[in-house]
């Protein structure tokens, strides 16, 4: 992987400016760049021209979605994003659903031509991260991932495959910023060999 686009969905609303994950993509570029990689951007909140998109996943070997998670789930923006984006992008970011006329029951999902491509989802939670460890809490003992379900079959159905997902927690009532960014160079540098 020697191209990385790195996507800030991060978003202001009413207990938050995007501040955190402008700070994180920021970390992600810089220590990317740094490190020998080509690097491009998009921030949602600056606006985006759909076919420019399409081009920066095809020219990515690696995508990096910086996220806060909103209402269990990528914002909004990001949903709007991948829509406009995924569906001007048909033809060249997936050919069909892979299905075939004399098969039709039969692989759904495998018509995605970014094959061989890579994503990573670095998201920011309020959920304290004992929500997803404990069967008896909120997510049920369910991991992030597993709350991420639908965002990984979309990337999946375009060819994609998921790199290991980093994540902040408890960043509104019990934030630790300063650890997070250390964590979070710490994942960069073990799934991209920056060291």
């Amino acid at each position: 992987m020697d191209k990385i686009f790195v996507i800030n969905a991060g978003t202001p609303y009413a207990f938050a400016k995007g501040d955190l994950n402008r700070s994180l993509h920021d970390t992600a570029a810089s220590l990317l760049t740094r490190s020998g990689y080509e690097v491009r951007s998009t921030h949602l909140t600056e606006g985006y021209r759909e076919e420019e998109e399409v081009a920066k996943l095809l020219w990515a070997d690696a995508i990096i979605y910086q996220m806060p998670a909103w209402w269990m789930g990528a914002p909004w923006t990001l949903k709007k994003y991948i829509d406009e984006v995924f569906t001007v992008g048909h033809g060249q970011l997936y050919a069909d659903d892979g299905r075939h006329a004399e098969t039709p029951s039969l692989g759904y999902g495998s018509g995605g031509l970014l094959q061989g491509r890579k994503y990573m989802i670095s998201a920011t939670w309020n959920a304290p991260r004992h929500a997803f460890e404990a069967e008896d809490d909120f997510f049920e003992g369910k991991d992030i991932d597993a709350v991420y379900f639908p965002f990984h079959k979309a990337h999946q159905l375009i060819g994609l495959q998921a790199l290991p997902t980093f994540a902040c927690f408890d960043v509104v009532k019990n934030p630790e910023h300063e650890n997070d960014q250390l964590r979070y160079k710490q994942h960069l540098e073990q799934v991209f060999n920056t060291r």
